[in-house]
């Protein structure tokens, strides 16, 4: 069974500094992994940044892929987040043209059965932002293609375990990793 593909999330802890991103995704380019998607950002602590990457892969690579990230000197702690243990969510924002107010209207009524926000309209078009799992939101958007979309963006996964697991328990040192020290 591990020799089938499919998609997995690996969440890893960086430094926040200049290259970084570069540097990781290099590994990627050059174990010849397409990333299906990558979100960036800083941590409670900004030295630090997390990177959630997706990789369409095998279990056995995804495994491996994991080892080889670790060994990058500005990675603290890489983890291979199981489907079932994960909350993932992405943000979508699309904008739609609309001719008239029952366009617009009929627009809203979707947006409210999938809870998206209205965060902007006019005359002539309507913004919506959703956030939610990657099917909700290919949900949404494949229900408002009859309409003219003008533009569309979606973020990338973030993700984050459940419960009171946490990336760095299983692979930081003692003493490596400290976030309490620094909590506000």
């Amino acid at each position: 069974m591990n020799n089938m593909e499919k998609i997995y999330t690996l969440s890893v802890l960086v430094d926040s500094e200049p290259g970084v991103l570069s540097q990781v995704s290099r590994m990627f380019t050059r174990k010849g992994y397409n990333i299906e998607s990558l979100a960036v950002g800083t941590t409670h602590d900004p030295t630090i940044s997390r990177m959630t990457i997706e990789i369409k892969t095998t279990k056995d690579k995804a495994e491996l892929t994991c080892n080889q990230v670790r060994k990058l000197l500005p990675v603290h702690s890489v983890k291979l987040l199981s489907r079932d243990e994960a909350i993932k969510r992405e943000l979508l924002m699309i904008k739609l043209a609309t001719k008239d107010s029952l366009e617009r209207n009929e627009i809203m009524q979707i947006a409210n059965i999938f809870r998206a926000s209205v965060i902007d309209v006019s005359t002539s078009s309507i913004t919506l932002a959703v956030i939610g799992d990657a099917e909700k939101n290919a949900a949404i958007e494949s229900l408002l293609e009859h309409c003219r979309i003008m533009e569309l963006v979606r973020t990338g996964i973030v993700a984050l375990e459940r419960g009171t697991a946490t990336i760095d328990e299983d692979t930081k040192e003692k003493g490596e990793f400290d976030y309490g020290k620094n909590v506000l």
